[in-house]
């Protein structure tokens, strides 16, 4: 999970703490849905934003992928030393701007933008750094999804308490989808749609082709 400057946590997401099962499920399902999503891997290249400390889900796509860039606070030094890997620390949205325009295939943003104060800055980063063509996920917790991990943290303790006291918002696919249309992705290119039980959303955005306009 990446933040925005003006949080007060400076941790990465899994900096201080293992993985719980329920993590690494979640993990597991979206990595799922990210590869049914975007196809194949081959020669991407890829960004995962706001990938955790270790960049769980990002790591296990690393074997098919180009190149990959990953932006957090925090980053792991293993993922850092890694030479496929561009590692990026920083808070969001401002870190984005070290990746360049349209340099990507794929962004990925599992979990993020429920802990972002100002969204849409953040979407608008996507679709800029996306080549035309290109697709952005997004898989955040949906209002149902909300009931599940309070009680999960607050109740049972297995979840990390501190990641539910950051969440601003929760998104069901109404919540989302004008969002992304904002942020500059076109209606046509959008599937928004619940996932993982309806436990949350997922969003798939692909960027419209430029079309060159010729003089009359």
């Amino acid at each position: 999970m990446a933040l925005t400057g003006r949080d007060l946590r400076q941790r990465a997401y899994g900096q201080d703490h293992r993985m719980t099962p329920i993590d690494r499920l979640g993990v597991w399902l979206s990595a799922r849905q990210v590869r049914r999503s975007i196809g194949t891997l081959a020669g991407k290249r890829v960004a995962d934003i706001g990938c955790g400390y270790h960049a769980s889900l990002a790591a296990s796509l690393l074997p098919a992928i180009e190149r990959l860039v990953l932006l957090d606070v925090a980053l792991a030094p293993g993922l850092k030393a890694d030479p496929r890997v561009t590692a990026i620390e920083g808070a969001l949205p401002g870190a984005m701007t070290a990746i360049p325009d349209a340099s990507v295939d794929v962004v990925i943003c599992n979990s993020v933008v429920e802990h972002l104060a100002q969204p849409l800055d953040c979407l608008r980063e996507f679709w800029r750094v996306l080549v035309d063509g290109g697709i952005a996920v997004i898989n955040v917790p949906s209002w149902r999804g909300k009931r599940f991990l309070e009680f999960s943290a607050f109740r049972l303790g297995l979840s990390p308490a501190d990641e539910m006291e950051d969440h601003k918002m929760y998104y069901d696919p109404r919540d989302l989808w004008p969002l992304l249309v904002a942020a500059g992705f076109k209606p046509r290119q959008i599937r928004c749609f619940k996932h993982k039980f309806g436990l949350n959303t997922f969003a798939e955005c692909r960027k419209a082709a430029s079309v060159a306009r010729t003089r009359p």
